[in-house]
């Protein structure tokens, strides 16, 4: 059966399961106080408990209600709400995330995770955001981490974290089910959950999505898409814990220039065993299996199965708290080359690590932290990653915390096995290639060091200040090989510097405001001997030296809520962009309590715009409307 048959069958399911049963509402972070936002409980700085007004790192937050007022129906658009990110639009599909630089669609030094499933592709150390998908109102909330989490969380996690949290199954009960139509997309979710009987509580869903080419210019590149996902998600008791069983389907196509569309298609399942030993001790257990299939017209044909697992032990003896544990994964490669190919095409790929990490309080207000991950990768081997964190309470509500941290990015496929094109071109006799992955790649390396400073000034404001340096070497450069070509070797170097600023202001009981900027400066090199000309091309890197975000969240009364986000982004050298504000607004309507009507704007302040750069040049973004529906029972 086509998973697009499965997500019908579901999706029937859903809208013929009975919707008279009372419900609890979802929780919405957004009816939060400033001072119970900066108590909310996160887990990705420690990957352990604590308040994020505890947190000894650069860390924002994105709740379930910022996500539900402004409006946004996917990924990428929804980390346009942290000002710590970098997220820009190059075409209808594929958008730059990044943090501290190294801006580009195929950006490989951040680390994503939803649910602790993260969805990095080894073929570039990135993120396909094209197929990530999430039903936006089961969403809890988003820790973005700007800075290294590499001593927790592993390689690749260089210059931050996103952890994408999805509620309880006990936390969306009942029928959801939502519509959005406008000028450029159209979309429809349905979602139900329910209770079992052994106290357990789960919950099924379907979802389409279908974007038109955003660039409606005779000369554009055609980048829409439909996808179609459905999943389901499993809360129970079980061995004196608690078990969480997810998972995903997906397929979709992505329309090309003059040739047929990209067809995509996967899943996934996870399953998480946590537990409390006793009051100072707690278990979890994870297992991850993923499936992955890209078949890229012209270019290539991939098949990728992974396997995660995945074990934790949290413990607190007198002054300390302990967390250790280790992970295995692998990954199982297969490429049918077309435009070009990698060597070997089929490729067995394992990595393990082991981390220890102990938080010691030396005095009620002064905190030391000490952590270190060994990874061990089919590449380069092992790779030590530590970091120290120290954490001072100067007083009420405040934090005054420093870091020093290793970490690295370990070579991708394209790094070390990429050919292109297919079939080398003769010279003289001799086969060449145009471009070649290094032999010798080694993994890029970069030393960190933050300060900052976090305060709930009062039950009305709070913010935070982060200043940061990063030292990079070992960048991928592209080198001339004799004859013809190039190959990726390690002869880039970098320095990135910077402050980033945020806060949230309760204006009046009924208008909050929220924002940040991000002032950076990012040096790019060569070392003696390297006669790459453009290491930032190499690099895929494409910075902005300010970027920022100012949000204004006002409750028209008990029916009304009118939301405004503007947005800055600096001028990017290479591809030029000039530097731009557009707003984005919704106006929602709670007709009943259990219909919602939304009417969204996108970039208000241009005709059509560009945002971003590609190979295949700058596509134009037209202001948009649309209109959503939503009903809850």
């Amino acid at each position: 059966m086509t998973i697009r048959k499965q997500s019908a069958l579901i999706l029937a399911a859903l809208l013929s399961a009975s919707a008279v049963q009372a419900v609890e509402p979802d929780s919405d972070l957004a009816d939060l106080s400033i001072e119970q936002l900066s108590n909310i409980v996160i887990t990705s700085v420690s990957r352990q408990e604590e308040k994020l007004g505890n947190a000894a790192a650069s860390i924002y937050i994105i709740s379930s209600g910022d996500i539900r007022r402004s409006g946004v129906r996917t990924l990428p658009e929804a980390l346009r709400l942290a000002p710590n990110l970098m997220v820009a639009r190059q075409d209808a599909r594929n958008y730059a995330v990044s943090a501290r630089g190294f801006s580009s669609v195929f950006a490989n030094k951040l680390l994503v995770l939803i649910d602790g499933r993260s969805i990095y592709s080894p073929l570039f150390s990135g993120a396909f955001w094209d197929v990530q998908d999430v039903v936006m109102e089961d969403i809890e909330r988003i820790e973005v981490i700007s800075g290294p989490g590499a001593s927790i969380w592993g390689v690749n996690a260089v210059n931050g974290v996103i952890n994408i949290i999805t509620k309880s199954a006990r936390d969306s009960q009942g029928l959801l089910a939502s519509v959005v139509s406008g000028s450029k997309e159209k979309d429809g979710t349905a979602r139900y959950g329910a209770a079992l009987q052994n106290g357990g509580n789960y919950r099924l869903y379907a979802r389409y999505w279908h974007m038109e080419d955003v660039d409606t210019t005779p000369t554009a590149n055609p980048t829409g898409m439909q996808r179609r996902q459905a999943g389901f998600r499993a809360d129970l008791p079980a061995f004196d814990g608690a078990l969480m069983v997810s998972g995903d389907v997906y397929e979709g196509e992505l329309h090309q220039l003059n040739t047929r569309d990209i067809k995509v298609s996967g899943g996934n399942a996870i399953a998480r065993y946590t537990r409390k030993l006793d009051n100072d001790s707690d278990l979890r257990l994870q297992l991850v299996l993923d499936h992955v299939e890209r078949n890229q017209p012209n270019n290539f044909i991939e098949r990728l199965d992974t396997v995660e697992i995945e074990a934790q032990h949290g413990v607190r003896i007198g002054a300390h708290n302990i967390a250790w544990g280790g992970g295995y994964r692998q990954s199982k490669d297969h490429i049918t080359p077309i435009g070009f190919t990698f060597a070997p095409e089929n490729f067995d790929m394992h990595w393990g690590n082991l981390f220890a990490q102990d938080e010691i309080t030396l005095t009620p207000d002064l905190r030391f932290t000490a952590g270190a991950k060994i990874e061990h990768n089919h590449y380069t081997g092992a790779e030590y990653l530590p970091s120290l964190r120290l954490a001072w309470n100067p007083g009420p509500n405040q934090l005054v915390w420093g870091s020093l941290a290793r970490t690295v990015r370990a070579p991708s496929r394209i790094d070390k096995d990429f050919l292109a094109p297919l079939k080398p071109i003769i010279l003289a006799g001799k086969p060449y290639r145009l471009i070649n992955g290094g032999p010798d790649f080694d993994s890029e390396v970069a030393n960190v060091a933050e300060v900052g400073y976090r305060a709930q000034h009062s039950e009305r404001v709070s913010y935070s200040a982060t200043l940061f340096y990063a030292d990079y070497d070992k960048l991928r450069t592209q080198e001339p090989v004799p004859g013809f070509g190039f190959e990726f070797r390690n002869m880039g170097k970098a320095t990135a510097r910077g402050l980033e600023l945020w806060g949230r202001w309760q204006v009046t009981p009924n208008w909050r405001l929220s924002g940040g900027l991000v002032r950076q400066m990012i040096n790019i090199g060569v070392k003696p001997g390297s006669r790459d000309g453009g290491a930032a091309t190499a690099l895929g890197t494409n910075d902005p030296r300010l970027h920022g975000v100012l949000r204004s969240s006002f409750d028209i009364g008990d029916w009304q809520q009118l939301d405004f986000t503007l947005r800055y982004n600096g001028r990017l050298p290479n591809p030029s962009i000039p530097a731009y504000y557009d707003v984005d607004m919704q106006w929602l309507w709670k007709l009943r309590p259990t219909m919602d009507v939304a009417l969204i704007g996108q970039n208000l302040l241009h005709r059509s715009r560009p945002e971003f750069g590609g190979p295949n040049g700058r596509s134009f973004y037209e202001r948009t409307a649309l209109v959503k529906v939503t009903w809850r029972y």
